[in-house]
């Protein structure tokens, strides 16, 4: 089958995050080779009309979809996915509708309210009154369209008294942050893998921090995943070992994990991550529609975890493609 690997082109002064991509980009290149797939590389950049006539002249069977942003614009994820349903070529990972339902985390949010998943409570400019309970308590400073930890930081921590003096604090921002109340507790990522037919729920992963100073929040930020000079760095590590009291818990975030998954009618591969309160009580953070998928990601590791090697869990994103004219198709799953 003739694949092209469609990715974000990268600068010159690209961050570690974004060169990321090009490792993810040579990881299924060898994988599809070894499945005796004819690969080709595409950069995906904002020139939509080169773009749509480069994909009409290579007329690949399947597009191996790995943009996760544009011109390093998060919120423009959707719009890779956008040319491909145009001309009507299947291509792997989540329909549009749901990159763009994900990407941006105050939607998301809502979305989940509505269906019954909980998620922490939050506050945005557009939004004041939105869904805050108190305000004496610590809120994280996220971006709503960014992943990857892109803008967090210790500093993203914040305690106000009033909501004027948290709206100052995201007018700082311009206007590109929220608010969601911070879950202090243990973080989670449960990925999952598949299609309709079949949804496999990889080996639960847990985020766990060592040797963190009591005043130093435990958060997973840019530093952490990113920055291999910093103690965040060498703090944090992906745990996949749990005691049998933790069965339960894991079986409820199982259980939330694929009601995001039919929520916003994901396919092929996705990730949620979670925060579980002191006393139990889980949230979802956000959910990642297009994770990455290089050899020491998260979602690799936990799919080595649950015995699939990296070309069978490429071959079962392939298996799953967004089929011809998807986006032309009445969305039944999805509600909204």
């Amino acid at each position: 089958m003739k694949i092209a690997i469609l990715h974000n082109r990268i600068g010159k002064n690209a961050h570690k995050d974004e060169l990321d991509i090009l490792a993810q980009a040579d990881a299924v290149t060898r994988a599809l080779e070894e499945l005796e797939h004819d690969v080709t590389r595409l950069d995906f950049y904002l020139n939509l009309y080169e773009m749509t006539m480069s994909l009409q002249m290579l007329k690949p069977d399947l597009v191996f979809n790995l943009a996760d942003s544009l011109q390093g614009e998060g919120r423009l994820i959707h719009f890779a996915t956008s040319i491909l349903d145009q001309l009507n070529l299947p291509y792997t990972g989540c329909k549009t509708e749901a990159l763009f339902l994900t990407s941006n985390k105050l939607v998301a949010k809502r979305l989940m309210r509505l269906r019954g998943i909980p998620t922490p409570e939050w506050m945005s400019l557009e939004s004041p009154d939105e869904s805050l309970a108190t305000l004496n308590e610590p809120f994280l400073l996220k971006s709503i369209w960014e992943h990857a930890s892109v803008g967090m930081d210790t500093d993203s921590l914040v305690t106000v008294q009033e909501k004027e003096e948290l709206r100052t604090v995201l007018k700082q921002k311009n206007g590109d942050f929220f608010a969601e109340r911070y879950i202090e507790g243990r973080e989670f990522n449960l990925s999952l893998l598949g299609g309709e037919e079949k949804i496999e729920v990889l080996s639960p992963a847990e985020m766990k921090f060592f040797d963190y100073p009591k005043d130093r929040p435990k958060i997973l930020g840019y530093d952490a995943k990113w920055n291999e000079e910093s103690s965040e760095y060498h703090s944090t590590r992906r745990s996949f070992e749990f005691h049998e009291k933790d069965r339960s818990l894991l079986e409820t975030l199982k259980g939330l994990a694929l009601k995001c998954w039919k929520c916003f009618d994901l396919n092929g591969y996705a990730r949620v991550d979670f925060r579980v309160d002191e006393r139990g009580n889980p949230y979802v953070l956000e959910i990642n529609a297009n994770p990455c998928i290089a050899p020491d990601s998260g979602f690799v590791m936990a799919a080595k975890q649950s015995s699939i090697s990296y070309t069978r869990m490429v071959e079962c994103i392939v298996d799953h493609p967004v089929p011809h004219g998807a986006f032309r198709q009445v969305k039944k799953k999805m509600v909204l």
